[in-house]
């Protein structure tokens, strides 16, 4: 009874890559990677402390929030501190002036109606028919009663009894000087001080001395408080002043209370308004960094998810994608558990440009530079530096230079030593990303601390390089994939299909260095892998190796074994190597390519000799059975192999191959293979197909260019001696 087969990895990945479902379950588990390694970096913090505990650990605000019992307390102290607005009531110097002039008018008019009823015509007379009290009843009538009511009779009966031209005199030095004085601020805690003024300046007037007195009272009475207490005007400095006032704000990533400080009650309002206190459950982070991860899916979804790729093709590349990005994240959350245990800054050791170098190893450059901006935003979130749902913008500057370094100084022939020159390239540019943080933020680090940055900058970029080739091998071998590394390794002479090419066949095996030399050159002028395209033809005629003699150029010093069989036959045995040679590479676990190569450099081409030698025995032959199996070339690397297999073969078997003859056979040839329908299902374009045949037809004429021919040398007797 046959043993049961287990299938290997590859096989059942294979077997996987095709339900077209996949690509979506991918999404989800990459979507749920990213969530599970940033879960507890942007969940809420809740603690249990009561007042007047002692903290056990330093407590950071998680999120900029505001303070409003400490903003209200300020705006209400800068409200109070606005002094009570005054206004100066310049109407009121006007008014008192008036005043002042109206009560002197009105003594100056009872003296004449005093003059007028004596019926004396004699200015100079003194003495008035009238008594003071009727003059001071006349006066009471011509004046306001509440002014009468403030000065007394004696106030004005100096007036009444001085001349017109004292009266005059008193009037004009009494306006002058309450005009003077009220035109200044009079607040009422000056009010007598501005009174005592008005006195001093009457006081050195030539009046009589009673004129004076009365002119003095009358003066400081018209003096009143002219720079005035304004409600409105101070009611809106005092909203002003409150309204300039900004709000109090608890900053994110504050410290609330450090480690063993009493947790009193103004700290632990603090506490409650940051709401690490609060035991309800808030769903907004978590909201956010589903929106965060939807963004980046959608970004790779475009990325992954174009019409010109076999959705096979795309599941492998996405898992391969997912295993690499997987792997990055879970070492850069590893390592920040150690920053909890307060090693500083352990996130600069993360070897993240490892994921980058990977991606561009097995995937290519594009998708490891948008690798480098989602292992930044992830690594400045894991990176927070304990405050919870908040971004360590230094750390993600820090992932993108080298992650960005690290792929863009990978090139295409990468080998061992090319990456660990990279991760020192990426060491170096760590290093400088570092000094440039440090100097920027203007810290006041120690030399011990610069020491220990810079030495995780070394070993991140040395451990980025180390890891890359030691998971590469693994991601190669379990999905069959063919990187530059493994290129150069199976192109080595010493692999066993390649000695048994040399050893077996070595026409065969010279024939194939040459196609390849032809191949590389053209995929390399017209974009495609070329050194895909010289291995691959190392490989591509291993089936000649189980009928070698059967195939022209290992028939030296031999018969041709055809001219003994029938062109039936001798098709047969040509058309079989292209499917021996891909038996032999699944059997040898060769890489696909290989395998596709062998058996689609020939395509569907006829067997022409073999067909018009059958046509001319006269046998009934149809064309289908002279043609090769196929299928035809499906990638532009196979069809132009197949191009420089035919090319070399027709360009070596001229007599006399000249510039002008090379050209005219390889544009024939891949005249041919158009017409024949052999290019249709690989994108090769018209404008390609020129540059490879100037191409072959550059390498061809350096192969075949001519040579000196040296005359012969006479051989001469050597003379006996």
């Amino acid at each position: 009874m046959k043993k049961k087969q287990i299938p290997t990895f590859r096989q059942r990945l294979e077997k996987m890559n095709q339900y077209r479902f996949i690509h979506v379950l991918l999404y989800t588990i990459f979507g749920a990677l990213i969530f599970l390694a940033l879960f507890s970096n942007v969940k809420p913090e809740t603690l249990k402390i009561k007042r007047f505990d002692v903290a056990g650990q330093t407590i950071y605000a998680p999120s900029t929030v505001e303070d409003k019992e400490a903003t209200e307390k300020k705006k209400q102290e800068a409200y109070n501190n606005v002094e009570d607005q005054y206004t100066l009531k310049r109407e009121y110097s006007e008014n008192q002036v008036e005043l002042i002039a109206s009560i002197f008018d009105a003594v100056q008019e009872v003296n004449t109606e005093a003059q007028a009823q004596a019926g004396s015509q004699d200015p100079k007379q003194t003495v008035k028919p009238l008594t003071e009290d009727e003059e001071y009843g006349l006066l009471q009538k011509k004046l306001p009663s509440d002014l009468t009511e403030k000065l007394s009779k004696d106030d004005f009966l100096p007036l009444l009894n001085a001349d017109s031209r004292d009266v005059s005199l008193a009037k004009d030095a009494a306006v002058t000087s309450v005009n003077n004085t009220m035109s200044k601020e009079i607040p009422i805690s000056k009010l007598t001080e501005a009174k005592d003024n008005v006195e001093q300046d009457l006081q050195f007037t030539s009046l009589p001395k009673d004129v004076v007195r009365s002119a003095v009272t009358i003066g400081r009475f018209a003096i009143v408080p002219n720079y005035i207490y304004d409600r409105v005007a101070t009611e809106e400095k005092r909203r002003q002043a409150a309204d300039s006032v900004k709000e109090v704000q608890i900053k994110q990533g504050q410290i609330l209370v450090e480690e063993n400080q009493l947790v009193t009650n103004e700290v632990y309002a603090k506490l409650k308004l940051a709401g690490l206190l609060n035991k309800d459950f808030s769903y907004k982070p978590f909201i956010g960094l589903g929106l965060l991860i939807l963004l980046i899916i959608c970004v790779l979804v475009y990325y992954f998810e174009k019409p010109d790729k076999p959705f096979q093709k795309k599941n492998n590349s996405l898992l391969l994608y997912t295993l690499i990005f997987g792997i990055t994240l879970a070492i850069m959350k590893i390592l920040s558990l150690f920053q909890q245990s307060e090693v500083p800054y352990i996130g600069f050791m993360v070897p993240a440009a490892m994921g980058t170098m990977l991606v561009k190893l097995l995937i290519n450059e594009r998708l490891a530079i948008l690798t480098s901006i989602i292992l930044a935003i992830c690594g400045s979130i894991i990176f927070n530096e304990g405050v919870t749902a908040s971004f360590n913008f230094s750390i993600g500057v820090y992932y993108l230079a080298g992650c960005v370094a690290g792929t863009l100084f990978l090139g295409k022939h990468n080998l061992r030593a090319r990456i660990l020159q990279t991760g020192l390239f990426v060491a170096g540019i760590n290093v400088v990303a570092i000094i440039s943080i440090l100097l920027i933020q203007n810290g006041l680090q120690s030399n011990v601390e610069i020491g220990t940055y810079l030495v995780m900058a070394i070993a991140s970029g040395v451990a980025a390089s180390v890891l890359t080739i030691g998971l590469q091998p693994f991601f190669e071998t379990g999905f069959g994939l063919l990187s530059a590394m493994k290129l150069i390794e199976l192109s080595s002479p010493n692999h066993p299909l390649l000695r048994k090419i040399l050893t077996e066949t070595p026409g065969t095996y010279h024939h194939s260095v040459m196609v390849a030399n032809l191949s590389e050159s053209a995929c390399e002028a017209i974009g495609a892998n070329g050194l895909l395209a010289r291995v691959g033809s190392y490989y591509h005629d291993i089936g000649k190796t189980k009928r070698p003699h059967y195939f022209i150029e290992n028939q030296m010093k031999m018969d041709n074994p055809h001219d003994k069989l029938s062109p039936q036959l001798s098709k047969n045995v040509i058309i079989a190597h292209a499917v021996d040679g891909a038996d032999m590479l699944r059997k040898h676990k060769m890489p696909k390519e290989f395998i596709d190569i062998a058996e689609q450099h020939h395509g569907t081409t006829l067997l022409k000799y073999f067909y018009y030698k059958a046509k001319e025995r006269g046998d009934e032959v149809r064309e289908e059975e002279f043609r090769y199996s196929g299928p035809k070339p499906q990638t532009r690397e196979i069809a132009v192999i197949s191009i420089a297999d035919s090319v070399e073969a027709a360009v070596r078997s001229m007599a006399n191959p000249t510039p002008e003859r090379i050209e005219k056979i390889v544009r024939g040839i891949i005249a041919d293979r158009l017409q024949d329908g052999q290019l249709n299902e690989c994108d090769l374009t018209l404008k390609e197909l020129d540059v490879v045949a100037k191409s072959f037809c550059e390498s061809l004429q350096g192969i075949f260019h001519s040579r000196i021919e040296y005359p012969e040398v006479p051989k001469q007797k050597v003379k006996q001696a």
